[in-house]
């Protein structure tokens, strides 16, 4: 009974360490690319930053002029409320409040539309960006490519960037 527990632990002891699992490790061929510099650096990259932040700027412009009309509505309120009858401020104040509700109501809908811009855009990218990656994966035989987030630890020689980089410079890619 001994014998055939050890001789278990053998067979075991010996898949483990000189299984096929070791043999593929020694031939891998590993990659490693930065997604935040791919997205800073690329065309494509650039491209749906400006739009992104063309987006931005004109919701943001939009917005100010709002806020500064309600300001200037509230400020108006508030000068001539002394002179107001009850029953005329009341009203005033109701309607500043509703203003000031859809305000906010638009400031939330702005958000959201601007965040369903951004995770459109960077799908895009993510799908041109996996593309590639796994065509330059396939036709130099890496076997494993990753992303540096999270990686401690790397060799400058496996990190691919740059070339992905060009190689969507060169395609041009699809515009965001």
């Amino acid at each position: 009974m001994k014998r055939q527990r050890w001789w278990a632990a053998a067979v075991l002891l010996a898949v483990l360490l000189g299984g096929p699992g070791v043999c593929v490790a020694d031939g891998a061929k590993i990659a490693v690319i930065n997604l935040q510099t791919v997205l800073e650096t690329s065309k494509i990259g650039k491209a749906a930053q400006e739009k992104l932040k063309a987006e931005r700027d004109k919701l943001e412009a939009d917005l100010k002029q709002k806020g500064s009309e309600l300001q200037e509505l509230e400020k108006r309120l508030q000068r001539e409320s002394m002179v107001m009858s009850k029953e005329a401020r009341e009203e005033k104040e109701r309607e500043l409040r509703i203003k000031a509700s859809d305000f906010q109501a638009l400031q939330k809908k702005y958000r959201s539309d601007l965040q369903d811009l951004e995770r459109d855009l960077m799908g895009e990218l993510q799908k041109e960006i996996s593309a590639l990656v796994d065509e330059i994966g396939k036709k130099e035989g890496y076997t494993l490519i990753i992303s540096s987030i999270g990686v401690l630890y790397h060799q400058p020689a496996v990190d691919i960037t740059q070339r992905l980089v060009a190689e969507l410079n060169a395609r041009g890619g699809k515009k965001p």
